[in-house]
């Protein structure tokens, strides 16, 4: 469990500890950066409220981002690591692939419908979603339900902050989260899966602060492989949780049905909380291979909830957690 005390949580992370990426920017993208940002600045003077400085956020740009006090002092992963081993079925089932394919996946120009049991529906672009509260930088374990793990430098705002601008009904009790599905731009989806890819939510869980909405990772805009240009990380839950490249948020009151559990329930609960007490049909959890800036995996022992206990915890107190895994 995360405390304060122990120096790994509610530290300021400096930007020279966050592991640089291994790419620089060309001179093309640094001239598009420049009339973006000049664009931007121009809406910025226009439009009170705004905080990024570019108008537009394509892959490789920088982000501009706010300290945060969610850290872990663990070591991170490289950012050449985290962006070439992946999970996103859409570009391929091998965890290199993603890296190779997603190049085909155009995240301009790029809306998000919001729809279901909300008074707020609307169809928003995505750099307006951007602009809606600051971006934090924040430092996360993230923790794959095959038993690998990596520690990130996620960009975003809490959930809550945009579930609370849409103004859910009281009957909304859960929110469901629909990736982009689109032929032209994922040439190398496999067979076999109910595509578009869809997770969800308890709207508890999803208002719970540590549920990010996310737009970057180590300062930069996502890339493509990592589920550009908008997220969702919820750090305490297994990795197939967080959907990708999100077109549709659906506030419902019935749980939603959801990808990997209408095709394997007995393999992928529906809470997926990271629990090393409640193994995989097919492994164990008690364990997992942390991918750092050492030359192989390490093996270290799996925490409950991801290390994030103290700050959820609460939000299954009283429910059997190996019944709802």
């Amino acid at each position: 469990m995360l405390t304060k005390d122990d120096g790994r949580l509610g530290a300021n992370i400096a930007s020279s500890e966050i592991t640089p990426s291994d790419r620089f920017f060309n001179r093309r993208n640094f001239v598009a950066g420049a009339l973006a940002a000049g664009a931007g600045a121009l809406a910025l003077r226009q439009v009170p409220g705004l905080f990024h400085p570019l108008a537009v956020h394509a892959a490789g740009q920088k982000l501009a981002t706010v300290p945060s006090s969610y850290t872990v002092a663990d070591q991170q992963t490289p950012f050449a690591k985290a962006t070439t081993f992946n999970n996103y079925y859409e570009f391929g089932i091998e965890k290199d692939q993603p890296a190779k394919n997603a190049h085909t996946l155009r995240t301009r120009p790029w809306t998000v419908e919001v729809s279901g049991l909300v008074k707020k529906k609307q169809t928003i672009d995505i750099d307006t979603i951007m602009r809606y509260r600051p971006i934090e930088s924040r430092v996360y374990r993230h923790r794959c339900v095959e038993a690998w793990s990596m520690v990130i430098p996620w960009d975003g705002y809490p959930l809550a902050q945009f579930i609370s601008a849409m103004d859910p009904l009281p009957s909304a009790k859960y929110i469901q989260f629909l990736s982009v599905n689109d032929d032209t731009d994922m040439p190398d989806k496999p067979g076999g899966f109910d595509f578009p890819y869809s997770e969800g939510l308890r709207l508890d869980e999803a208002m719970n602060p540590l549920c990010l909405l996310t737009f970057g990772c180590y300062g930069e805009v996502l890339p493509n492989q990592n589920g550009a240009p908008i997220r969702v990380v919820s750090p305490w839950k297994y990795g197939f949780k967080n959907g990708k490249s999100i077109v549709k948020f659906v506030f419902t009151d019935k749980q939603p049905h959801t990808l990997w559990n209408d095709m394997a329930s007995n393999e992928y609960g529906f809470f997926s909380n990271v629990n090393p007490q409640v193994d995989h049909p097919r492994w164990s959890q008690a364990h997992e291979r942390r991918i750092d800036a050492s030359l192989l995996p390490r093996t270290v022992p799996t925490q409950m909830f991801n290390g994030y206990a103290d700050q959820v915890a609460g939000l299954y107190a009283g429910m059997d957690l190996k019944k709802n895994f």
